[in-house]
């Protein structure tokens, strides 16, 4: 039952990859934009606001799947470089130091630099996903 992969694997993959983006998006927006509005707003040339770009561009690139592995790459090593500058010197646990979310987004957008975009991408549509190649090979 579990031994083929699922033809719903692409949708679920382009489904996450949207809503993870929505919320990766939402970050920049904060910082940059200031929607919606923020308790304080980093200034810009600051880590945190530096990381606001990656957040605003890599965000709107994943939501629209548009070079989604190597987005995704560069956004993994982001959120690591986030982590262990900004949470991981709290304290050691991410629960205390408040980085659960950035070691879940590392490792989410690591997953899109391996797995690529998925259905509904824009690297589909121009033909840069891997996943047409891929089935090809399983079907040989």
């Amino acid at each position: 039952m579990f031994s083929q992969p699922s033809p719903y694997a692409p949708h679920v993959l382009g489904v996450t990859r949207i809503m993870v983006g929505l919320l990766f998006l939402a970050h920049g927006n904060g910082k940059l934009l200031g929607f919606p509005a923020m308790p304080s707003v980093p200034p810009l040339t600051s880590m945190s606001g530096i990381a606001g770009f990656f957040e605003l561009i890599g965000g709107t690139l994943i939501v629209l799947g548009l070079f989604t592995r190597p987005v995704g790459f560069i956004l993994s090593g982001v959120m690591a470089v986030a982590y262990f500058y900004a949470h991981a010197p709290r304290s050691f646990y991410p629960l205390l130091n408040g980085g659960d979310a950035a070691i879940l987004y590392c490792f989410i957008f690591l997953y899109f630099a391996a797995a690529g975009g998925g259905a509904f991408s824009l690297d589909r549509l121009f033909g840069r996903s891997s996943a047409s190649s891929s089935s090809r090979t399983q079907a040989a």
